[in-house]
């Protein structure tokens, strides 16, 4: 069994799960769309000028229409997520955020792909859902704010359907071809902002070092391992691995920024785990390796 395009997911999950414990060193001026808009940006070019270096892209039979939808999908997550570690924290607006996707994905792939889920993705989505809510009694100090919890539900749906779409846009290019026309179609959409949020924060030397850190490492490196991995393994279950993301977010809350966990939320970093385990050991069904979808009024390679 070919255990690499789940660790490629994983190790771009937990890349992301650096993202908010970055943010949180940015003034308190710097607005959430600015951010997102910097940060595809950003990653979003300096993975198209790779693609175009190692002559990647190829736009003849390129899915513009999955392109778009998952582009816009992307543009949707940014201020999303962003704005839910803003008012609700690290690790509840994480651990809510990308804790609901799997469910969402789920539902999408099952209900509009027509693509029931395998029994070890519920098992594991199961217990790592599980996880995330018992990550979300972290004590008196962390704040859960009703908008926040809907702006970091709105991060899941939005990563769901990103996910769902890119596999789409996968099936005919590269990664790193894949997520740079993406990303800079969904950085176009933010741009605006650019121009309506004042950017003094951002020009400070530690703004410009987050950003870049963001930009490369928690956007380009992460979604390129995140892309390498979903083209090979259905989607749902790359949604399921990328909870990595709130297990790294809440590691690093505590560590770094300060948070605290209880002994329920360490009982949910042992959940989570194992329903990573679950996803990535043991023998898999022919279903759980790879899984081009067949939509209608979209051909893949694979047709």
């Amino acid at each position: 069994m070919n255990l690499l395009p789940f660790i490629s997911v994983l190790i771009g999950a937990i890349l992301w799960g650096t993202t908010g414990t970055a943010q949180s060193y940015l003034p308190e001026s710097v607005q959430p769309l600015t951010v997102g808009a910097l940060r595809l940006a950003g990653g979003g070019l300096i993975l198209l000028f790779f693609a175009f270096a190692m002559r990647q892209v190829n736009f003849g039979e390129w899915p513009w229409r999955a392109t778009l939808v998952a582009a816009i999908a992307m543009a949707l997550f940014q201020p999303f997520f962003f704005g839910s570690v803003r008012l609700t924290g690290i690790a509840v607006g994480t651990v809510t955020g990308i804790g609901s996707a799997p469910v969402f994905a789920g539902f999408i792939e099952w209900i509009i792909l027509k693509r029931k889920p395998s029994n070890r993705w519920a098992m594991a989505t199961v217990l790592a859902v599980l996880g995330c809510a018992l990550l979300l009694l972290t004590g008196d100090n962390v704040t859960v704010n009703p908008a926040g919890i809907l702006l970091a539900l709105g991060a899941g749906l939005t990563f769901a359907a990103y996910s769902m779409t890119s596999k789409i846009v996968l099936e005919f290019a590269e990664p790193a071809a894949s997520v740079g026309v993406i990303f800079t179609i969904s950085a176009l959409i933010l741009s605006p902002f650019l121009f309506i949020y004042p950017l003094d924060g951002i020009r400070s030397q530690e703004g410009i070092s987050v950003i870049v850190y963001i930009a490369i490492a928690a956007t380009a490196v992460a979604y390129l391992l995140y892309s390498s991995g979903l083209k090979e393994i259905p989607a749902a279950t790359a949604v399921t691995l990328s909870l990595a993301e709130p297990l790294t977010a809440a590691i690093l809350g505590v560590a770094i920024v300060g948070e605290e966990l209880n002994f329920f939320a360490w009982m949910g970093v042992g959940l989570l785990l194992g329903g990573l385990i679950v996803l990535t050991v043991g023998k898999r069904g022919p279903d759980e390796v790879e899984a081009p979808y067949f939509r209608k009024g979209i051909r893949t390679k694979k047709e």
